[in-house]
């Protein structure tokens, strides 16, 4: 593996077992800081138990797992974890349905907030502008007085993002994000998560081709725990390992 230093996100050798079947098989990749990276392959090939990893749920048997170049996330629990500036979003919308979209974003703001400070809240100015922009980030500036139950699947999607973004991570997890989404959205989330790829690392899990071609980012295709190929999306779906065990099923 390359240096760890100046890396966003570092695995090396990560391998880890459930009742004697490996999930993850001396998995190894890299993501850069704003960078976007696609992560492709069948069901079971471990994708979401390397997302567990990252973000503290499952504990790796053994294998490296770096943060930001220095920290070591498998000594650390979920909490500590999602405060160092990881954040995931999985696959179904859990935004507060009963709130505006502006209160939704208000609350996730990062804020040392005990009850009676969450009581006794009024955004400062640059809060509301931070807001703002998350709002314009997430395409949502028209929607934010209605109530977030309002809003189609694909916009609670972006709102929930835009959740992500106000607790200012540095790396976003991002699991089939259009799952359910229209052409139209899709074609706005990939742009959406394009631009914030600009500042943040974003590592994005996916099936649906078309939209990670949108993404024009780095591929890598994940089998039986392991990385069976990495490159441009063209590149990896050329792969004949990556034809015969994911796409030409």
């Amino acid at each position: 593996m390359t240096d760890k230093t100046g890396t966003m996100l570092y695995l090396d050798g990560v391998s880890v077992a459930f009742d004697g079947f490996r999930a993850i098989n001396k998995l190894s990749l890299i993501v850069q800081p704003a960078e976007m990276l696609a992560i492709i392959g069948p069901n079971g090939a471990g994708k979401t138990t390397m997302m567990d990893i990252i973000t503290g749920k499952t504990r790796p048997d053994d294998g490296e797992v770096l943060f930001d170049g220095r920290t070591d996330l498998t000594k650390l629990d979920e909490a500590a974890i999602a405060n160092l500036g990881i954040g995931r979003k999985f696959q179904k919308p859990t935004v507060f349905e009963s709130q505006t979209v502006w209160n939704n974003l208000e609350m996730a703001l990062r804020k040392p907030r005990g009850i009676f400070r969450t009581l006794f809240y009024t955004p400062s100015a640059e809060d509301i502008a931070r807001i703002e922009e998350i709002l314009d980030i997430v395409r949502l500036s028209g929607r934010k007085d209605e109530l977030a139950a309002n809003l189609s699947h694909g916009q609670k999607q972006w709102l929930e993002i835009g959740m992500l973004l106000a607790q200012d991570p540095k790396l976003l997890l991002v699991d089939e994000p259009v799952a359910g989404m229209t052409d139209s959205e899709t074609v706005e989330t990939a742009k959406l998560l394009k631009n914030i790829a600009l500042t943040r690392s974003v590592v994005v899990v996916e099936h649906d081709m078309s939209f990670v071609r949108d993404l024009g980012s780095r591929v890598t295709c994940l089998a039986e725990g392991s990385v069976l190929a990495e490159g441009t999306l063209d590149q990896v779906s050329a792969n004949p390992l990556v034809i015969e065990r994911y796409l030409g099923r």
